[in-house]
């Protein structure tokens, strides 16, 4: 029996992006919240910018994701992976 492969390795580099927005979000946050403390009257919420906030955001990662994606080339020589008879030399 083949032994298991070892868990792939974050490089440092991801490793350290991550925590920087990490730690950016965390401050962003703490800023808001001080922030929120401190506003002298509290704020009315609106509908309109209570969903403009919730579903901005997911919808923007979505279109943002949806135009870079990019799918694999087909490989060379035309084969697709197609399964037949003329494909497994049966034909």
């Amino acid at each position: 029996m083949p032994e298991p492969l070892p868990p792939p390795r974050a490089s440092g580099r991801v490793l350290r992006s991550v925590l920087g927005l990490w730690a950016l979000a965390l401050a962003l946050s703490a800023a808001l919240a001080a922030a929120g403390a401190r506003w002298p009257t509290p704020l009315a919420p609106d509908g309109r910018l209570v969903w403009a906030l919730v579903l901005g955001p997911p919808l923007l990662m979505a279109l943002w994701l949806a135009a870079s994606w990019r799918l694999p080339q087909d490989p060379p020589g035309g084969d697709r992976g197609e399964s037949g008879d003329q494909a497994q030399g049966l034909g």
